[in-house]
């Protein structure tokens, strides 16, 4: 009976690491948001000394679905547009896509591709205050290119229930 009761024991061991294994790979598939504070410290104003302030601070970071920008502004002195490309590149608020004149402003970035942002206050554009994200879906897919939503965390799904039968299977 002796031979049994090992065999059994390393069943519900091989169980146990089935479960945490299948958890893990469910906890490490969930995309995290990330907040950015446009300008960093220097918060959304027009830049004193770099016209390009905004476009040197988003190069060197990745944005995906669901990040969340946060323009840190005093509200009656500026305020931040969502617009197209056009009306970006020509500062005009002719395609105003979003407008938030309460500062500190939370974007999320619900789509992928290019995204344009303004201060419409007279002369803040042209002088520097706008910024321009690339979005990308979070899954290292092209930016524009949605894979099929929620493909990834599906086939995770899909495997933790395996798991998780496998182990109710073993148990019983």
């Amino acid at each position: 009976m002796q031979p049994y009761t090992n065999m059994a024991t390393q069943m519900n061991m091989a169980t146990v690491v089935l479960v945490l294994a299948s958890t893990l790979t469910l906890l490490r598939s969930t995309d995290a948001t990330t907040t950015y504070t446009v300008g960093d410290s220097f918060g959304w104003q027009i830049p004193t000394s770099n016209p390009n302030l905004y476009g040197d601070w988003a190069d060197n970071k990745t944005f995906v679905v669901d990040d969340v920008l946060v323009f840190n502004f005093t509200t009656g002195q500026h305020n931040v547009l969502e617009l197209t490309e056009p009306g970006y590149d020509a500062c005009t608020t002719s395609d105003t896509i979003l407008t938030e004149n309460k500062g500190p402003a939370r974007i999320t970035l619900k789509t992928t591709g290019e995204h344009y942002f303004i201060c419409a206050y007279l002369g803040h554009c042209s002088a520097g205050q706008k910024l321009k994200v690339d979005v990308r879906d979070g899954r290292g897919d092209t930016p524009g290119f949605l894979s099929p939503p929620g493909a990834a965390s599906s086939l995770v799904a899909t495997m933790s229930l395996v798991f998780m039968f496998i182990t109710f299977a073993l148990l019983c």
